[in-house]
């Protein structure tokens, strides 16, 4: 992968992902439901290599590798979710940041909290 290819926007993603699914006739297969499973799925993949390892264990190369793989996929159903509810990820996600720079959480002390 290039520098272009990692600075690549929203927009493009979004349009090759779609090229891919079209071409391998998935459309059909790719109902909201199904993306929130098939997501589910992934996240759980993502959980899965920090499985029996402690908070604060560092990755090897290896882990962090697939780590990065499982990543995009979740990434990927989360983009195909968008797509189909017609809203730009960065926008809801900047939309949710502002609600959440409002709110107030509380944590104990002893958690690490403020």
């Amino acid at each position: 992968m290039n520098d272009a290819d990692m600075s690549m926007d929203y927009t493009a993603v979004m349009k090759e992902l779609r090229d891919f699914r079209d071409q391998r006739g998935w459309r059909k297969y790719h109902t909201l439901p199904a993306l929130a499973r098939a997501l589910t799925v992934e996240a759980a993949e993502v959980n899965e290599i920090f499985l029996w390892q402690g908070d604060h264990s560092e990755l090897t190369a290896e882990k962090t590798a697939e780590l990065k793989m499982e990543l995009a996929d979740t990434l990927t159903y989360l983009y195909y979710m968008c797509d189909r509810l017609h809203v730009d990820p960065n926008e809801i996600v900047h939309e949710k940041l502002k609600i959440n720079q409002k709110r107030h959480w509380t944590f104990d002390k002893q958690q690490g909290g403020q």
